[in-house]
């Protein structure tokens, strides 16, 4: 259990290495565009579209790194207040009831969605526009993947901390236990 977490784990750094690569092409490119707009009055279809793409490469691919480093978005009015045993049963029911159900889903769903754009060699509807749409739409399977991914890392995460907790627990009562019969 504990390899494939390692594993998983890396995998969603690795993800996170490339989106943050992204970032700074989507910056750079979104720079010219805005210079080439206002200064020279020079519009590229290709170059909104580029920016388009990545942001949503931004966002499918860097799902799984923002959910291995705890940065998304959650309700912490209770959890905070929670022990570490008690997070651990809340995040393993989320990832049980939510995370892998829906990324498996999207999975299902996006699939079909991705190999018929790349079959009829689906492009950008507008003059100008990018030749391969189907690079988009074949994000939202590989996102969610790495989604699902990460969302069986942190469920062996938190099973090791509740199994780990009950094995405490239960040496304890096994202590306590010896301790009464002396």
């Amino acid at each position: 259990m504990r390899g494939l977490v390692r594993i998983f784990d890396l995998i969603s750094e690795g993800s996170g290495r490339v989106v943050m690569w992204l970032a700074l092409i989507l910056f750079v490119i979104t720079a010219y565009e805005t210079i080439q707009r206002y200064l020279f009055r020079v519009t590229s279809v290709a170059l909104q579209e580029t920016t388009w793409h990545l942001y949503a490469f931004l966002f499918l691919l860097g799902m799984a790194y923002t959910l291995k480093h705890d940065r998304h978005v959650r309700v912490d009015i209770f959890y905070d207040r929670m022990s570490d045993r008690w997070k651990a049963w809340t995040n393993l029911f989320g990832m049980l009831v939510l995370i892998i159900p829906f990324c498996l889903l999207m999975i299902r769903f996006s699939w079909p969605f991705m190999l018929t754009a790349y079959q009829i060699g689906e492009r950008s509807g507008d003059p100008g526009g990018l030749p391969a749409r189907w690079l988009l739409k074949a994000a939202i399977p590989v996102g969610f993947g790495l989604l699902l991914l990460q969302g069986i890392s942190e469920l062996f995460k938190n099973l090791i901390v509740i199994l780990r907790d009950h094995s405490a627990s239960s040496q304890t009562n096994n202590e306590l236990r010896e301790q009464e019969g002396t």
